[in-house]
């Protein structure tokens, strides 16, 4: 009973069952074009309750009071949106990968807090989940002759379900020859590993990518770095392995060496492994040295973008680190082990008008200030420095490359992203800490 958009929306939900739906209404504003619906521009009868399972109530008037009379006379289950307490039953947040349907209810009392957890929970599952899912149901008697045990066929499924080669597959309707394949391969008892270098972006466990949290939760093993917050780690199955593999300034509990003979072991066992590195694995992550690795033993890998420290530090600040007229480029680098001959080259860069990201360089900032202004860099060239860029705890300071160069800021805990050029002055640096002032108060 209702013609507006909240009716609309109630009727997309029920037309996806094989009910018949009729929308009642003195006036038809939302348009139900393209739903298979009936509708009845007029007010209400008690006789439309006649063979009715349930009715949904959207009108707050004359016409809505006497449907929800008439609904209770005749003992048919009410829903009158947005009103709790009127309700006989009430309609979940549903995820929808059929032939997989998820609901998520709160008994009509937060609804919002139910979207809020659907989105989640639709960002953790493949949009194609729901034919993979209608795959395994073709696969369900093959399997059943050709796989007698069965924990052995539970094993297949899981494989299916989580193997992102099949996800691919199914994108391309080659589904069917991906499930053969691992049925062949499970029955040669030759289950593959596979190794997902996965950038786990800033810190912050809300800007990972879909694909990201996907690949966690199909991982048999996480292998994570330090800068990689527990929050993010704990976005992988409750039941993976989880080694820490930290590399902090000064100590490392693993070398690189280690690392990649770790991940080529695992992956020759069978297991799925998540490689998680702090920002994007392709930027300082060493990330090449462990793909050799892995193409040296055979073992199958692939690579998910992160969001980078320096991206999220231009997001943090609203720095556009190219700029129309302004800055042409962006030099992203680390700022230790930068010998002359690295240095001559940003300053050049520096003053065609590139931007300048340098990784890695709070201890040193001032050094490298200094040595950039020494091979001909302004010294008034605007720099900006972002500490735990695309984390909650995140610090700015603003400045000049002569103020950076005058002495040793006391930045807080974390790593720090150095911005430098003209196009840093074009972003909203209102809260920042002035490097000149912090300098004075350390003098």
């Amino acid at each position: 009973m209702g013609g507006g958009v909240e009716a609309l929306n109630k009727a997309r939900l029920v037309t996806k069952t094989s009910a018949q739906t009729v929308v009642i209404a003195p006036n038809i504003d939302a348009d139900f074009s393209g739903l298979d619906v009936t509708l009845h521009r007029r007010p209400f009868r008690e006789s439309d309750l006649d063979d009715a399972a349930l009715i949904f109530v959207t009108d707050n008037g004359p016409d809505g009071m006497l449907a929800k009379c008439a609904a209770r006379a005749r003992r048919v289950a009410l829903n009158v949106v947005d009103v709790p307490a009127e309700c006989d039953f009430y309609t979940p947040s549903i995820i929808d990968r059929a032939p997989l349907t998820i609901a998520i209810a709160t008994e009509g009392t937060a609804p919002v807090l139910a979207r809020l957890v659907r989105a989640r929970i639709e960002a953790m599952l493949s949009p194609r989940l729901g034919a993979i899912a209608a795959l395994a149901g073709r696969m369900r008697r093959q399997v059943e002759a050709l796989i007698g045990d069965s924990g052995s066929r539970r094993r297949y499924y899981e494989d299916l379900v989580q193997s992102a080669e099949v996800d691919i597959a199914v994108a391309t309707d080659q589904g069917n020859i991906a499930a053969e394949a691992l049925l062949g391969r499970h029955l040669e008892h030759k289950r593959q590993g596979s190794v997902a270098l996965i950038g786990a972006g800033p810190g912050s466990e809300d800007l990972l990518t879909l694909r990201a949290q996907r690949l966690l939760q199909q991982a048999d093993v996480i292998v994570h770095d330090q800068l990689v917050p527990d929050l993010v780690v704990q976005m992988g199955r409750r039941d993976a392995e989880v080694i820490a593999v930290g590399k902090a300034k000064g100590h490392h509990s693993f070398s690189q060496a280690q690392i990649n003979s770790l991940l080529v072991r695992l992956a020759g066992q069978g297991k799925q492994v998540a490689r998680l590195k702090s920002g994007d694995p392709m930027v300082f992550g060493r990330a090449g040295e462990e793909i050799a690795a892995l193409r040296r033993a055979d073992i199958s890998y692939s690579i998910v973008p992160g969001i980078s420290a320096a991206m999220a530090a231009a997001a943090d600040s609203a720095t556009p680190l190219t700029l129309r007229k302004v800055s042409s480029g962006l030099v992203m680098a680390t700022a230790h082990g930068a010998d002359d001959i690295e240095l001559d080259h940003w300053a050049a860069l520096a003053a065609a008008g590139i931007t300048l990201a340098l990784y890695m360089g709070k201890s040193i900032a001032d050094k490298v200030a200094t040595k950039l202004i020494a091979h001909g860099v302004s010294s008034q060239l605007p720099v900006g420095i972002v500490i735990n860029a695309g984390r909650s705890d995140r610090a700015f300071y603003r400045g000049t490359l002569g103020a950076l160069a005058g002495g040793t800021v006391p930045f807080p805990a974390g790593p720090a992203i150095i911005l430098a050029g003209e196009a840093v002055a074009a972003g909203d640096w209102s809260g920042a800490a002035d490097v000149a002032v912090e300098l004075s108060k350390v003098a």
